[in-house]
């Protein structure tokens, strides 16, 4: 009966955390608007202040910085993975401050010019405001979670005025395994955010999409599949640099230093591509429009007309490093939003060099929003998300079958390479990650540090056999511990071992423990993941593995089959129930 009445509660409230997702959203996109417009609005097309842009990314960059080192004290990037992270580590437990440290940090960051996307930042204000709501109305880990979607939906609705890719998102990306009763207060959370969007911004499409005349004519479909395989291409690229070059950047110790090089570096990539400031949405709506032109001022006077194509492919390659700059350097902002300018240009570039080849090949906005698909479902992994993203922000479904042809291949040719999105590799890594196997899932949930018995009496290595027996008659496990005069795991020995000498007196003072002692084929960790823990009782064929701290050694206790067996049957009845 409490399942039942928290089913229902989870309406009403999904309803809320769809409410505030959506003003979240809004707010998040006003204060990128005004911080923008407040710092280069005044400055004149073609004025020497224009210059100020290659500056001002590095201090939004600085001041988000400041604010996550000395206010927030906590690592906030990454929105989406540490979603995922709480999900299958931490009871889908997000900490308070997250229903606002993100937006905050990821405005300033944005709104000074950071060449990175809002959209995994307000995820994690959504999730955050879902997960906070849930644990103070003391609902179980799985109402928590749910409402933790909705609020993850209700950012993406919210954000792009559109409800069904904001459900998609987090069936295919967030939680894996939600059942379909799960179905409904998603909904429920993402149409109340897209029209609270509706009723704060209007109804105006995303990127002005929906006032293009889109098609598509059965000659295009060879090309689309073409779209998609480079868009694979990209999408591999995408990822591997984007990871490889935040791994060398973490090598930098001094966060100030780090936020200098990158700052620099930015600035320089800005100077050489003006397109590569801010999200990249406004460039975006040109190559849309058919406006397209080469802004560096490097490229002033040149009229071939190939130059277009070649420019924007560089723009196209240099987002990478550049949204990756802006978050390694200080900066607060996500991959979604740089992904789907990315898959833009790269429509654009396919577009307009087939029409270099044959005028009016293929129209270009088509191919521009279907690349953006194809890049969503390469990088992200998530082809019903892109495809139904770009559906409903370009007013419509007359693109749905070159979607559907761009997306499956992207994802498919990806695939071939790329087991996981960037979203999901390093928790695949560090085996953190839930996934669509069930039992591997509930795997993922169990924590060792919870299944640690400590009701065994351990015993010095150097004790004699006849305080060995004392513990034996007052200990109930049949396996001890074997430990030195720090607490420091040596070995085991159960009662086995000693059964033929326990009631030899003589052998009281002359034997020791260590006469007996085992020593222990693996050691379990009490951070380590419970797919590591069962693969070492696969290896050892042990029953009862000693669990050690990793630094010290120190003994902590046992972990055993019996336990997490037990714990398996209870999370995947917990799992499974609708």
């Amino acid at each position: 009966m409490a399942r039942v009445g928290e089913r229902r509660l989870l309406f009403a409230l999904s309803l809320i955390v769809g409410v505030a997702s959506g003003l979240a959203a809004v707010l998040l996109k006003l204060s990128i608007h005004w911080i923008g417009k407040g710092l280069t609005g005044w400055i004149p097309e073609g004025s020497p202040w224009r210059y100020l842009l290659l500056v001002l990314p590095g201090v939004g960059m600085l001041i988000a910085l400041l604010i996550v080192r000395y206010v927030i004290k906590d690592n906030i990037s990454h929105g989406v993975t540490r979603v995922l992270r709480a999900v299958s580590k931490n009871d889908s437990r997000i900490k308070p401050h997250n229903c606002w440290s993100s937006l905050v940090t990821s405005a300033v960051t944005i709104g000074f010019g950071g060449s990175v996307g809002a959209e995994a930042p307000i995820v994690y204000t959504g999730a955050a405001i879902g997960s906070n709501l849930g644990r103070a109305l003391g609902l179980s880990w799985r109402g928590t979670t749910i409402l933790l979607g909705c609020g993850a939906a209700g950012a993406v609705a919210g954000m792009f005025n559109a409800p069904l890719a904001g459900v998609l998102f987090t069936l295919e990306i967030l939680l894996f395994n939600i059942s379909m009763t799960a179905i409904l207060p998603l909904l429920i959370s993402t149409v109340s955010a897209t029209v609270v969007s509706y009723a704060c911004l209007g109804r105006t499409p995303f990127l002005g999409a929906g006032a293009l005349d889109l098609g598509f004519s059965l000659s295009s479909l060879p090309y689309y599949i073409v779209l998609g395989l480079f868009c694979a291409g990209i999408s591999l690229y995408f990822i591997r640099v984007t990871l490889k070059m935040e791994d060398g950047l973490s090598r930098m110790r001094s966060p100030f230093l780090k936020w200098a090089v990158c700052a620099v570096a930015l600035g320089i990539l800005i100077f050489l591509l003006p397109e590569l400031y801010g999200e990249g949405y406004d460039g975006l709506r040109s190559l849309l429009s058919a406006e397209a032109s080469a802004g560096s001022p490097l490229l002033v006077g040149v009229g071939a007309a190939w130059i277009i194509p070649v420019y924007f492919l560089a723009v196209m390659l240099l987002k990478v490093p550049a949204m990756t700059f802006t978050n390694a350097g200080g900066g607060v902002g996500g991959t979604f939003g740089p992904t789907l300018v990315v898959g833009g240009i790269a429509g654009f570039v396919v577009a307009s060099s087939l029409n270099l080849i044959r005028p009016d090949l293929v129209p270009q906005g088509s191919f521009v929003l279907v690349g953006m698909a194809g890049l969503m479902a390469g990088v992200m992994q998530a082809p019903m998300t892109a495809i139904f993203l770009i559906a409903e922000i370009s007013g419509g479904y007359s693109l749905l079958i070159p979607l559907i042809i761009t997306s499956a291949v992207s994802y498919g040719a990806v695939r071939l390479f790329e087991k996981y999105s960037i979203y999901t590799k390093r928790l695949a890594q560090s085996g953190e990650l839930l996934t669509h196997d069930s039992d591997q899932a509930v795997l993922t949930l169990l924590k060792t540090s919870s299944l640690i018995e400590t009701d065994f009496t351990p015993v010095e290595i150097d004790a004699t056999l006849g305080s060995l027996v004392e513990s034996v008659s007052a200990s109930h496990r049949n396996v001890f511990p074997v430990v030195d005069r720090k607490n420091r795991f040596q070995g085991y020995l159960t009662l086995e071992d000693i059964r033929h000498d326990m009631f030899k007196t003589e052998l009281y003072g002359e034997r020791h423990v260590f006469n007996y002692m085992h020593s222990a084929m693996e050691y379990v960790y009490p951070d380590e993941s419970m797919d590591s823990v069962m693969g070492k009782f696969e290896k050892t064929g042990e029953w009862n593995l000693p669990v050690v701290d990793e630094g010290t050694r120190k003994y902590l206790g046992f972990v055993s089959k019996s336990k997490i067996f037990s714990a398996y049957r209870d999370s995947l009845r917990d799992f499974s129930q609708d």
